[in-house]
């Protein structure tokens, strides 16, 4: 198959992933197993595993970077593949601990509510971003087209490292008000 036959390949599973994926995780967020009188087991001890995951998927991308920057190709495409890896896990089990758990709400008043706010709702709207761009990276670099994958990893990376970081920023805000 050539390189233009995989990447239209590549792109139609981008498209329909950067578009099923928000539109489950909403709707997934109308849905609460317990309320539905399904019997499950707590899971309230996913979120500071998902947010040290956020943690460690910022770590990786700027080792990633550095490790491109020192000439090392192979390791920095190791580090991304796990980097993404570490975002599937982040997605799965914050998708499990919202369909099996209330939604808690942010007790914080004054301006830090609004910079609580602020920082949520761009990190929201940035997850939804970068799905199709992390994607579209990776395309890139797997297709062996890099002169299109620095242009766009340029963009991907801040963007991926704002979604890594502010998530574990939105786990010690609103940790005190979780419900266990």
């Amino acid at each position: 198959m050539s390189n233009l036959a995989q990447e239209q390949k590549y792109k139609k599973l981008i498209t329909a992933l950067s578009i099923v994926i928000p539109i489950a995780v909403a709707a997934l967020f109308s849905i609460n197993l317990k309320r539905l009188g399904f019997n499950v087991a707590s899971l309230s001890f996913l979120p500071p595993i998902y947010a040290t995951i956020n943690g460690i998927t910022a770590i990786t991308l700027i080792a990633a970077v550095m490790a491109i920057k020192k000439g090392n190709r192979k390791l920095h495409e190791q580090l991304n593949t796990f980097a993404i890896a570490c975002s599937l896990a982040f997605l799965l089990m914050y998708i499990a601990y919202h369909i099996t758990s209330d939604s808690t709400k942010f007790g914080g008043e004054g301006v830090i509510k609004y910079v609580y706010y602020f920082i949520l709702i761009s990190h929201i709207l940035l997850s939804i971003i970068i799905i199709p761009l992390v994607l579209t990276t990776y395309m890139y670099a797997k297709l062996g087209d890099f002169k299109r994958h620095k242009k766009i990893a340029k963009k991907t990376f801040p963007l991926w490292l704002y979604v890594a970081i502010t998530g574990v920023v939105i786990y010690v805000m609103i940790s005190p008000y979780y419900v266990h």
